[in-house]
């Protein structure tokens, strides 16, 4: 089974955007120790608690940390952007790292309306997804009106994350797909059956493709394993109550907080659907998630406070498919 990792750079109590950053980089170089396939990185504007907002500069330094895992994006949001730019870049990263760049987009845009603003887009420009797409690849391919360099003629993997109908998009453009289960796994199932039914083969793949996203959590103890769910939980909770992503806390603190009937529904809510347990578990449920999806790939995040049962989490699970 191929593994890979997605990571957002998440701030923690006590520690700097600047520190996310750098330790997203240093993820990366132990990723790619325990044999993980490929380190993604998002993009995110606006977003208190998260850093990671130029998801193409942080490839870049990540590229230059590493020298085997594959580097790309989880994804660039392609209406926040020109494909002309978006395509240069890409071009820049493959010229430069040569057989290791990924180019993972998305069809979101800002956060917010303010942010949405300062970008010069709006939620309509997601409409347009799919043009922007095979303008996009134009410029890879050379059939765009202007010449794109150092992309023209590269073959950078392109992959479509599939939000609202990103997995229509990704089967007519013959791309590979990247899904969650956000509104719950039967509805992810029936898209990916959809994708797989729907599929035209392209010049950038030959058959369907399936990453399945999930978020993964491992300890020696199955209560250690949801204990490291709960900071990410607690801050989704606060995001939907209060608009904005607080650095990650504590577990301990997090069980202390005397929440109110609306901040327990959304942090009870956003405990389910994960994947915990002892590293035994962990795998049997990941086997599960694919023998459900059929997936080709399965690509894994884990948001906690201890960055060190965080990376112990990445190393137990890489255990269970290195032995």
């Amino acid at each position: 089974m191929k593994l890979s990792v997605l990571d957002r750079s998440r701030t923690r109590a006590g520690s700097s955007h600047a520190d996310a950053l750098r330790d997203t980089v240093e993820f990366a170089r132990q990723a790619e120790a325990l044999g993980y396939h490929r380190f993604w990185v998002s993009e995110h504007h606006g977003v208190p608690g998260v850093a990671g907002s130029a998801p193409t500069v942080l490839a870049a330094a990540i590229a230059a940390a590493t020298s085997r895992i594959r580097v790309g994006t989880g994804g660039v949001m392609l209406p926040n952007h020109q494909p002309l730019v978006v395509a240069e870049q890409f071009g820049v990263l493959e010229s430069l790292f040569p057989g290791r760049i990924d180019l993972g987009l998305g069809r979101s845009v800002g956060f917010t309306e303010p942010v949405r603003r300062a970008l010069g887009h709006d939620k309509r420009d997601a409409a347009e997804f799919g043009v922007q797409l095979d303008e996009l690849l134009s410029y890879f391919t050379g059939d765009a009106a202007v010449s794109a360099y150092p992309a023209r003629g590269l073959r950078v993997p392109a992959f479509v994350l599939a939000t609202g109908k990103g997995a229509e998009v990704a089967a007519s453009h013959g791309l590979p797909l990247v899904i969650a289960a956000v509104r719950g796994e039967e509805a992810m199932v029936r898209a990916i059956d959809g994708y797989r039914a729907r599929f035209t083969p392209s010049a950038w793949a030959d058959e369907p493709y399936v990453v399945v996203s999930s978020t993964v959590a491992v300890a020696d103890t199955t209560e250690d394993a949801w204990r490291l769910l709960l900071p990410e939980a607690w801050s989704m909770a606060y995001s939907r109550t209060r608009g904005e992503f607080p650095a990650l806390i504590p577990p301990d603190d997090v069980l202390a907080r005397d929440m109110t009937a609306r901040e327990r529904a959304h942090f009870e809510e956003s405990l389910q659907g994960h994947l915990f347990g002892t590293p035994s578990e962990a795998a049997k449920a990941l086997a599960g998630l694919v023998g459900r999806t059929g997936a080709d790939e399965v690509l894994l995040t884990t948001s906690t406070y201890d960055r060190a049962a965080m990376l112990t989490s990445y190393r137990l699970l890489a255990e269970q498919y290195s032995n």
